[in-house]
């Protein structure tokens, strides 16, 4: 069995969309970044290279590439299953904590899990999404952004 552990952070922007977890929300600020920033996602994908023994997302997906501008996190989670399957290694479990003063995500879990669960071919009970604040403190607390954090659990296919 391997584990990986992922952290991705992303200040809010106006005049974007916010995605967490490949769920659009309704929300007057999205998240700054290269592809839709779906920090859920990209925390998530960092935990699962972790897992494999490999580099961080940015060297698979640079945001100096233009052919990944406004990518769907959940497109690159895909290619992140096929990379770790070509080493015979499956996903056993993910678990992701999203940091965050708003929006509130819980009406929106079980969306989330199923997308994800569907871009990693697993099911949607193998992932763990929950959510904490901040209490106030730091950029987060000051509702500047959003952090994520995952983990992975990977082993061989026998």
């Amino acid at each position: 069995m391997f584990v990986g552990l992922g952290y991705d952070v992303h200040a809010f922007k106006k005049g974007r969309v916010l995605v967490l977890g490949g769920v659009k929300f309704k929300y007057p600020l999205g998240l700054d970044g290269h592809s839709d920033a779906d920090v859920v996602i990209h925390a998530l994908m960092d935990a699962i290279l972790g897992a494999a023994g490999k580099s961080d997302i940015g060297t698979y997906f640079p945001n100096t590439s233009a052919s990944y501008k406004g990518i769907s996190s959940l497109e690159l989670l895909k290619k992140v299953a096929a990379i770790i399957k070509k080493d015979s290694l499956k996903i056993n479990n993910v678990d992701i904590s999203v940091i965050a003063e708003k929006p509130k995500i819980s009406a929106s879990v079980s969306r989330m899990k199923t997308r994800i669960a569907g871009a990693l071919g697993i099911k949607p009970q193998r992932v763990g999404i929950k959510a904490t604040t901040n209490e106030g403190m730091g950029f987060i607390g000051r509702g500047e952004g959003i952090a994520a954090m995952a983990v992975a659990s990977l082993s061989g296919i026998e």
